[in-house]
Order: structure tokens, then sequence, then C-alpha cells
């Protein structure tokens, strides 16, 4: 398998919204809101202050990752560039590409990670080393 994408191809997607005077309401359609189907959702809460999450990467899974509540960045890295987002809105997801590094931090005091991923949890779709991930992208481009 050749690794084409780029941090390029990881793309923030405005959500759809229904707003209410009760309230508001984004609702999540998978393979129509983003082009994956859904397999998986967790979330991430209680983050302590200064920790991050992630430090891997993904060699087939696609994920959405939105803020559900609060604000955190998310660092990805392609092997070659890296940029910095941060989510801080529960109508806008990170849609991330199989082959990005990815490193989650300075989550805000009460800040929930949503994400919805392509497929269910496999230990064997996990790079958890940078040096590896760096190996298997030269490996596999």
């Amino acid at each position: 398998m050749s690794l084409e994408k780029t941090v390029s191809d990881c793309k923030l997607i405005d959500l759809p919204q229904i707003h209410n005077r009760q309230g508001n309401i984004t609702p999540l359609n998978g393979n129509t809101d983003w082009p994956f189907d859904i397999k998986r959702v967790y979330y991430l809460y209680d983050v302590p202050s200064g920790e991050s999450r992630g430090g891997h990467a993904h060699k087939t899974l696609n994920q959405l990752i939105i803020a559900a509540s609060g604000s955190f960045n998310v660092v990805i890295n392609d092997g070659i560039k890296s940029v910095t987002v941060t989510l801080n809105s529960p109508s806008l997801g990170l849609h991330l590409v199989p082959g990005m590094w990815r490193e989650l931090k300075d989550f805000s005091s009460g800040a929930i990670c949503l994400v919805m991923a392509s497929a269910h949890f496999d230990e064997s779709d996990y790079i958890r080393d940078y040096d590896d991930y760096k190996k298997y992208i030269h490996e596999n481009s």
C-alpha cells in the first residue's frame, strides 16, 4: 500500500446545526456528512491539565474528531509536515485520514473529545512509536 496522504488531506468539516430556542442539535450522519461509515464511537474526558492523548497513527482507520465540549488542540504529522488544529466548537469536526500521526493536547477544563471511527478497535492498525511510524511511512511511500 502506498501512502499518498498528507496533513493537507485532513479537513475541517462544518457539521449540520439545527437551531432552536430550547437548544441546538447536530445530527451526525455517517457517509453523508463525512466520507466514511461509523463503526465505533468513543469519547475522552477528564484529561488532567498538561496531559496529552493520542501519540500514535493508524494504518487504515479514518476518524472524525469533535470537541463536544470545551477545546483542545490536535497536532497532525505526516512524517514531513506538522500542523496544529484547534477544536473548540461542537459543530466542527476534524477528519483524520489514515497514516497521520496525531497528538491531542491543551485540553481545557471540562473538555470532551468525541471520536467517530471507520472501524472497530484493532491493535494491529496502530503504530504507537514515532520511530516505527517514520519507518512505516518510508517503506510505504
